[in-house]
């Protein structure tokens, strides 16, 4: 039996189940009636990191964006991957809003994570290590104590609980 237990705390996304949320998104999109004869589009930009959404008005643009949530969380993964940049105005009198993809958790964050931890005194230990957080501890139900506040807690970035050893 190991001697210490540990898991890391990172914002990795499935990009797998990220871009068949964005393909199921924009087949909906294409079959709804809403939708036809207006400008509805869904740009993924895997290098950039960005995602976005162009319609033909603001209420328009508010469905596109509740369809790709939808879809995203029927593929588990959170709302909190996309964060709003901004609104602005598309050629052709359309709107444009744009996304930034988060798949990390800011180093703010991460160390109010470490000391949200530290502050409720469990047998546990956080460290920084990289673009993760490794918690340790010699006793599993200590770990999974640690996972339970964190979860009960709002945080920016879409904490993912991975390497439970």
């Amino acid at each position: 039996m190991a001697k210490e237990h540990s898991f890391d705390i990172s914002a990795k996304i499935n990009m797998q189940n990220f871009k068949d949320a964005i393909n199921q998104a924009e087949k909906e999109v294409v079959g709804r009636y809403d939708f036809k004869g207006l400008t509805a589009d869904i740009d993924y930009n895997e290098k950039a990191k960005t995602l976005t959404l162009t319609s033909s008005s603001d209420n328009k643009l508010e469905a596109l964006e509740d369809i790709v949530i939808g879809r995203l969380l029927k593929r588990e993964l959170s709302s909190k991957v996309l964060e709003k940049t901004n609104v602005v105005d598309a050629s052709g009198g359309d709107r444009r809003k744009v996304f930034k993809i988060v798949d990390y958790i800011e180093s703010k964050e991460a160390k109010k994570i470490i000391s949200e931890i530290k502050t409720q005194k469990m047998k546990v230990t956080a460290t920084l290590e990289g673009d993760h957080i490794r918690v340790k501890g010699k006793n599993l139900d200590d770990l999974q104590e640690a996972m339970k506040l964190i979860r009960a807690m709002e945080w920016d970035a879409p904490l993912v609980f991975e390497n439970f050893r």
